[in-house]
């Protein structure tokens, strides 16, 4: 029996940066995926092809409806779906063998199969023909995931009720898509088929938005939304999705009045589960919540002194990037280093259009706990580059402590504001404060100059607005 001193269950965003840092780091390490391919959900079903809807489905529209107002004249213009999905599974699977070559680089083997524990340092593999093989390990990171969950009674059959993976492989435009869910991937999803021609209404039990961000932003937000075309239910709450002959019908509650919905698809984004079952944790020892998530410390270690976890397994966001780093800080642990992971600094981006990113502490968190901050805030509409690309709705708001002017938070709506968002997070991980960035020089003309605006409005002092 091979034996290894990591072992990574999972190959998505997580684990296969953790298993590749582990190689780096000297440690004979070998990563378990069950998908067949690499990448985790992230890559296979979730952010990436995403994303390359959201770019395509963005250049249609833009092309669409706004090429005319700069002077581009485009003629008759068609869309062509099946090419556009060709486009998102070919970046697809060159991504995925991009971290298989990684592996080999790197010397990390790689076990196709499903893993569960058979003790604490032995893993039993089972691979799609049925063979299995057991797998020995000094120490085991768990990396496998969420997946996506449904409201009760409601079956997801990626055909008419679909999840956000169905919703990446529609095979034609829908005349109308129901989104149970206005969280990121709900948005997001539904931005894809709004641009391409679908009706888009949402259904949110909050009378808000991306529940959990800064008020101010999720309100503007709803209202770019709405303006796009996109319709909402808020303060609704779901109670039956049914199959009709003709697609589905929705029955929700709002107001306390009824009301049914009829459409071609159903998209349910009501949130993601930690995928801990299968595991066979129990015979491990291995601890879980209430909510099925995996107890560790602040090292990533469970009750078991050689079981580490990592990712949408574990406390905090579900984000393919907190993954990440907690991957390489728990490899760095586990070879006698120094890991950390600073969650105060973990940025959220929603790829709409436009985009909204966000880190660190809202205003209504800020209140709650009762610091006392200053705010600054810059709108895209006073921004030269915004403005030339007709690209100008949103704006940027920094939060920082009324005392010392540490930044707290930074939350932004606009154009590219997801790349954007890095530089704020640097300088919170430095600690550093709005006057920091307010004397950092920023290129002319660009968007980031909307950033160095906002922190000198902190002081009151935004030179263009």
């Amino acid at each position: 029996m091979e034996e290894f001193d990591v072992l990574v269950i999972g190959g998505g965003p997580g684990g296969y940066v953790c298993a590749i840092r582990a190689a780096q780091l000297g440690n004979k390490t070998a990563c378990i995926e069950s998908r067949g391919t690499l990448g985790g959900t992230c890559l296979n079903v979730g952010c990436i092809p995403s994303k390359s809807l959201l770019h395509a489905s963005e250049m249609y529209s833009k092309a669409k409806n706004e090429f005319k107002d700069i002077g581009i004249n485009t003629g008759d213009l068609s869309l062509d779906l099946t090419k556009m999905m060709g486009h998102k599974d070919k970046s697809v699977d060159g991504l995925t063998k991009g971290i298989e070559f990684l592996f080999k680089k790197n010397k990390v083997t790689y076990v196709k199969g499903h893993g569960s524990f058979k003790d604490k340092n032995t893993i039993l593999v089972k691979d799609s023909s049925g063979s299995t093989q057991e797998i020995k390990a000094k120490n085991i990171v768990i990396a496998t995931g969420s997946s996506v969950v449904s409201l009760p009674n409601i079956n997801i059959d990626e055909e008419t009720i679909v999840s956000s993976t169905g919703a990446l492989a529609l095979k034609k435009v829908p005349k109308k898509l129901i989104v149970i869910g206005g969280g990121y991937i709900g948005l997001e999803m539904g931005s894809v088929w709004l641009r391409l021609g679908s009706e888009v209404e949402v259904i949110e039990y909050m009378d808000h938005i991306t529940p959990g961000m800064d008020k101010e932003i999720s309100d503007t937000f709803l209202k770019i939304l709405k303006k796009q075309g996109m319709k909402f239910h808020l303060s609704t709450k779901v109670l039956d999705v049914k199959k009709t002959p003709n697609g589905t019908k929705v029955t929700a509650e709002s107001n306390g009045q009824t009301i049914e919905i009829v459409s071609d698809i159903v998209l349910m984004s009501v949130g993601r589960k930690p995928n801990t079952d299968g595991l066979n944790l129990e015979t491990a020892g291995v601890n879980r919540d209430s909510k099925g998530r995996i107890s560790t410390d602040k090292k990533f270690k469970t009750n078991i002194e050689n079981i580490y976890a990592i990712g949408d397994v574990i406390e905090g966001p579900m984000l393919a990037h907190k993954a990440e780093d907690e991957g390489m800080a728990v490899a760095e642990i586990i070879s006698g280093k120094y890991g950390h992971v600073n969650y105060d600094t973990i940025p959220g981006v929603v790829y709409t259009s436009p985009e909204v990113a966000v880190v660190g502490k809202t205003e209504e968190e800020l209140k709650k706990i009762g610091t006392e901050y200053n705010v600054g805030k810059f709108p895209f509409v006073a921004n030269s580059r915004a403005k030339i690309n007709n690209d100008s709705d949103g704006f940027i708001k920094i939060l920082v402590d009324k005392n010392t002017d540490k930044i707290l938070g930074v939350h932004m709506i606009g154009p590219d504001v997801g790349t954007m968002i890095a530089e704020v997070v640097l300088a919170m991980e430095f600690g550093g404060s709005a006057e920091d960035i307010a004397r950092t020089c920023h290129a002319h003309p660009t968007l980031s100059e909307a950033v160095r605006e906002a922190a000198l409005a902190v002081d009151k002092r935004a030179i263009h607005f």
